[in-house]
């Protein structure tokens, strides 16, 4: 018998394949209140794929990829973990599935005693999840061909740094268009000492900041 996923795969095999993301990183917007974007790569190419996600699912995939974060209180995606690991589900892969009017749909393959079952989820809510069981990230080549984009990275200007990423998230939402743009924003970090920084970093996660405590983070991994 052919498991339902397994199925569904089937299905799309002859007229799409898979191609296998990774986080590239996530860009904020200054002219839009609470919208991010998630830039994910895929892993054989230079195409990168956006998606517009809010603060919160911003923040707890944030907090994912720097491992050395601990919330004091489980967040959502946290929780589900939790109680995933007490009934042994295992996420097993996330596979962007669908775009429509620029919205992208996921699904959530799982498993329990051995068998596997489809969920479907929204597509920042999956890959937070993906990323606390360690599951990986597809999407069609369909999908890729329409959505895909080439974002240029440099770091020749140091005075854009600051807005770069907010440019990527302003240009993705309004046109979609290749821009290029600097790593990460300091908001001033650069001028605390390694000390200063991991005081503010203790800080921000003891008040579940955990915006600011990923910068923080980003700003100490630059001096190690």
């Amino acid at each position: 018998m052919v498991r339902p996923y397994l199925n569904s795969l089937l299905y799309f095999n002859d007229s799409m394949s898979l191609v296998r993301l990774k986080i590239k990183g996530i860009s904020y917007s200054q002219t839009q209140n609470g919208a991010y974007a998630l830039i994910l790569n895929e892993v054989e190419g230079d195409r990168k794929l956006p998606i517009v996600i809010g603060a919160f699912e911003a923040q707890s995939i944030a907090i994912a990829l720097e491992k050395e974060i601990k919330p004091p209180r489980p967040l959502t995606h946290d929780l589900f973990k939790n109680f995933s690991d007490r009934f042994d589900i295992v996420i097993k892969q996330v596979i962007i599935h669908k775009l429509v009017d620029g919205v992208f749909y996921s699904s959530i393959i799982c498993e329990r005693d051995k068998i596997e079952e489809i969920i479907d989820a929204r597509t920042s809510d999956a890959i937070a999840l993906a990323l606390r069981f360690n599951a990986p990230i597809f999407t069609y080549k369909t999908i890729l061909d329409k959505a895909g984009i080439f974002l240029k990275f440099s770091s020749k200007d140091k005075d854009k740094e600051e807005t770069d990423d907010s440019i990527v998230v302003d240009e993705i939402l309004q046109e979609g268009e290749t821009v290029e743009i600097e790593s990460g924003a300091t908001d001033g970090y650069t001028e605390l000492s390694i000390d200063e920084l991991h005081k503010e970093l203790d800080l921000a996660v003891n008040n579940e900041d955990y915006e600011k405590a990923a910068k923080l983070r980003d700003e100490i991994s630059k001096r190690n």
